[in-house]
């Protein structure tokens, strides 16, 4: 069967119910209106105070912006599915390869963009009197475009290597397209495909891992040396709410990659590869919003004008 006859694909339904999915397209509306609303507000609000137009909260932009890509890939989609239940999922075969791609890039510039922000915050505690000298604006955008840059071309040799290869089949196991979804399209030989997709999982959570360990040991380390209570206070404050969103992503990531082991747990891998795309970008405003005082206080100084007015 030539590749253009299966140019239209199919994708799997959601395992839910007319009754079901009213509730459930209600629900995932309100939270990625919220996701868009909160992450994008948070952009603004950052670009438009120059008390905040710090390394931290430009560092912070870039996950607020890859949170809304990633919500925005899937989200709609799956929105659209709920809403025609019974219906048969259609996809083009170029319209799965490019989310695919987006899927990818969200989930890896996840990891870099934390990587940046984990060493923002080891020069800001373990250097104080070195950080305006090394986290400059130029410093800023340099470490923003690697984390961009590299999951770019990452996720581009991965999805290119799927994309080379011919189609037999039209059905993709998911509720929407990601790398191994493409490459169970073809009966050829996927060995590479295999090799490159480890590499790639190997290397990115790999960096991602050490290089977040070891700045959170180097960090205890100093607190612990130092009597300065206000500045341990401060420093863990700050630590426990990167952290906090590290832990979530990436625990939300490892349910997917252990799911796909048990192919009878298909339906729970469906439901855990959409929620992937919705509670990290949902807690991220959240966690750095409410957490952070300097946030916190420009949120509650707009919302008084408001009121006032």
């Amino acid at each position: 069967m030539g590749n253009e006859t299966l140019d239209v694909l199919l994708l799997e339904p959601l395992q839910v119910t007319p009754r079901t999915s009213v509730p459930a397209f209600v629900l995932l509306l309100v939270i990625y209106v919220f996701i868009v609303a909160s992450n994008l507000g948070l952009v603004a609000l950052v670009c438009a105070e120059r008390s905040l137009h710090q390394p931290m909260y430009l560092l912070l932009c870039n996950m607020s912006v890859n949170d809304v890509l990633g919500a925005t890939v899937v989200v709609p989609h799956v929105l659209r599915d709920l809403a025609r239940v019974g219906s048969e999922r259609r996809i083009r075969y170029t319209d799965c390869a490019l989310q695919a791609f987006c899927v990818h890039l969200h989930a890896s510039v996840s990891h870099t963009v934390l990587m940046a922000m984990a060493f923002d915050r080891y020069v800001a505690i373990c250097s104080p009197l070195r950080y305006a000298a090394v986290m400059t604006r130029g410093a800023v955008l340099r470490l923003s475009a690697a984390a961009w840059g590299s999951a770019l071309v990452l996720v581009a040799v991965l999805v290119g290597l799927s994309v080379r290869l011919s189609r037999c089949r039209r059905l993709v196991s998911n509720p929407f397209c990601d790398n191994a979804s493409l490459f169970k399209l073809s009966c050829e030989s996927v060995l590479v495909n295999n090799i490159y997709g480890l590499g790639y999982t190997v290397l990115l959570l790999g960096s991602s891992i050490s290089s977040v360990t070891l700045t959170y040991v180097r960090i205890a380390a100093v607190c612990l040396r130092s009597r300065n209570k206000a500045l341990n206070g401060r420093a863990l404050q700050t630590c426990a709410t990167h952290l906090s969103l590290y832990v979530i992503m990436f625990v939300s990531g490892g349910v997917i990659i252990a799911l796909h082991r048990f192919p009878a747990l298909s339906d729970q891998r469906k439901l855990a590869s959409i929620l992937f795309h919705v509670v990290p970008p949902a807690l991220n405003a959240v966690i750095y919003g409410l957490q952070i005082k300097a946030v916190r206080q420009k949120i509650l100084v707009l919302f008084t004008r408001n009121t006032d007015v």
